[in-house]
């Protein structure tokens, strides 16, 4: 909220219907991965329940994955079910700073092609830098912190910080972009190969980028009305546009084109939930 400006109170179907990814995702997997069931109202009026809320409980269609990113374009979600995983009992990040893009890319690369299950692997230029979490029970998270700090010495100097409010603010500060929150300029989020990080940050003129997945996600503050998807052509990925003026919305998709097939299948999706076109129209083409 504070990104894009907004107030309210966040939920748990806007979760779902974004298929929401934080900084675990390179870990637990996105929104939908953890998504076993739900209810939903089409814009026909009707209410269908498709999952349940245990595994192996899909039959037909799979419209829990479909309802999962389809930003209300298709129903609007009543009931949700997931699978869940009990709370880390501890979590430790290990910060490194003083280190430009691609050294940066180059350290999360390392942890995250380590045995140690890194949890989290984010660069923030100007503070706080490299990060890297591991989570578990005390004694696993103790040893790989010791084991990772080891591997990650000869790239430079390695904190480790325990403090629970400290490391969950760190995170938390990644996880909701707090560093281009109430500053002027477009904000884009582009998915790319993590060795491609740098490379599509530069390519893209960013006024300043943020990291995470490793280096696969960024975060690009740009000048208002810059079209960010030209330049990406020889690099590959995707972009979308997160926050942007009237002006610029009205000039810029904030998806990215569909080839032709998939936005026939799209366009078939729509019409069969939502025939009269009342559903967020417009929003994903």
């Amino acid at each position: 909220r504070a990104l894009l400006g907004t107030a309210g109170v966040p939920t748990i179907g806007g979760m779902v219907a974004v298929n929401a990814s934080g900084p675990r995702r390179i870990q637990a997997g996105a929104c939908r991965d953890s998504l076993i069931g739900v209810r939903f109202v089409d814009g026909r009026g009707d209410v269908i329940k498709n999952g349940g809320r245990v595994m192996k409980n899909v039959t037909g269609y799979d419209l829990v994955k479909l309802m999962a990113g389809s930003f209300g374009t298709i129903g609007v979600l009543s009931e949700v079910a997931f699978k869940v995983l009990p709370r880390p009992e501890m979590a430790a990040s290990l910060r490194m700073e003083g280190v430009d893009d691609e050294a940066a890319v180059r350290v999360l690369c390392a942890a995250l092609g380590s045995p140690f299950e890194v949890s989290g692997a984010a660069h923030v230029p100007g503070g706080p830098g490299v990060m890297i979490r591991v989570e578990g029970f005390a004694a696993s998270v103790s040893y790989r912190v010791a084991q990772l700090r080891a591997l990650l010495a000869p790239y430079g100097d390695v904190v480790v910080e325990t403090e629970p409010e400290a490391v969950n603010a760190g995170w938390k500060r990644v996880r909701d972009v707090e560093a281009f929150a109430g500053r002027p300029g477009d904000v884009w989020r582009i998915s790319v190969k993590p060795t491609d990080g740098p490379r599509a940050a530069a390519a893209i003129g960013a006024r300043e980028a943020m990291y995470d997945w490793g280096g696969g996600l960024i975060w690009a503050l740009v000048p208002e009305g810059h079209d960010v998807r030209p330049a990406l052509a020889g690099i590959g990925g995707h972009a979308t546009l997160i926050r942007a003026g009237a002006e610029t919305r009205a000039a810029l998709p904030v998806f990215p084109p569909e080839p032709a097939p998939l936005a026939a299948i799209s366009a078939g999706l729509r019409a069969q939930f939502d025939p009269r076109g009342i559903l967020n129209p417009g929003l994903m083409g």
